[in-house]
């Protein structure tokens, strides 16, 4: 009778759990957005890669939002608005001045449009920014725009699992492909100034190994490289604290593992996996990706 009981409580715990995993947020807001100066983008090549030498290369903001333009990179950077080849348009609308390893940047947009920017120090480095008007309908094209706003993709998958502090650490992905890059979005819920690793292998081969990622409102895209086949595909968090400065704060080092990320499980598959997702509460934290419905 007791097995029984404790049987009905984790059957019930599952489901509550797929619901609160399922159910759909709003991260069409775009008040603010970071971008991101590349990690070795100090030396020319980052402009024939897909993700470009800004992370994301171009994102939108609203009118009277915020854009943070920070640098995890390890060379001094500039966020300056214009284009290079157009000495008219250089500073119009925003300079940051040199921004060094681990500072950053921030600018307001009055008027709506498309404003080009660039690295005065590494003219290479080029990014756009689009400002809209608030609420304006999003994009169909999310392929493209990487913003701050996490859209779920069709035909995503999504899972969770938490850092010893209590935070969770949830992740939404594309389908796995073959020959296309795998997006991965991933949110530190309710934290700010997030820093951390992510490594992600496709049958035993890397196909992403971001270091020393920072996002301001904890939350981030990432893009593998070209995947060699459409198989299942492990994803690694390694976590590396909060703040800007030195020290950082937080249960540096741990790790948060997804395992074996395909959206293709049955409802059954997804109840069994919720408890595993949501009772794992330590250093390691172990799941698998499951689709959102």
């Amino acid at each position: 009778m007791k097995t029984k009981a404790i049987s009905s409580f984790f059957v019930l715990f599952a489901i509550a759990s797929v619901i609160a995993i399922s159910a759909p947020d709003a991260f069409a807001d775009h008040s603010e957005v970071t971008v991101e100066a590349a990690q070795g983008s100090g030396a020319p090549g980052c402009e024939e890669t897909a993700e470009g030498c800004y992370i994301p290369s171009t994102a939108t903001v609203d009118v009277g939002g915020v854009v943070i333009f920070s640098n995890p990179d390890s060379a001094a950077h500039t966020f300056t608005s214009g284009d290079p080849t157009m000495p008219e348009t250089v500073q119009v609308l925003f300079d940051s001045g040199l921004v060094m390893a681990g500072s950053t940047y921030e600018w307001s947009p009055t008027e709506t449009g498309e404003v080009d920017y660039f690295c005065m120090v590494h003219p290479w480095m080029q990014g756009v920014i689009i400002v809209q008007e608030v609420g304006a309908a999003e994009e169909d094209d999310h392929g493209d725009d990487h913003g701050d706003e996490m859209m779920m993709p069709t035909g995503a998958a999504s899972a969770t699992g938490m850092l010893s502090d209590g935070t969770k650490v949830s992740v939404w992905t594309t389908a796995p492909t073959k020959g296309e890059m795998l997006e991965i979005s991933v949110q530190f819920e309710g934290a700010e100034h997030v820093n951390h690793d992510m490594k992600v292998t496709q049958n035993g081969n890397t196909v992403l190994d971001d270091k020393a990622a920072h996002h301001h409102d904890g939350k981030g895209v990432h893009m593998t490289k070209a995947l060699g086949s459409s198989d299942p595909v492990n994803i690694t968090i390694t976590f590396q604290g909060y703040g800007v400065d030195n020290p950082k704060t937080g249960p540096i080092g741990e790790k948060v593992v997804f395992s074996n990320v395909v959206p293709e499980f049955g409802t059954i598959a997804m109840m069994i996996l919720a408890v595993a997702i949501i009772s794992i509460v330590a250093v390691t934290a172990k799941s698998r990706v499951v689709p959102r419905f």
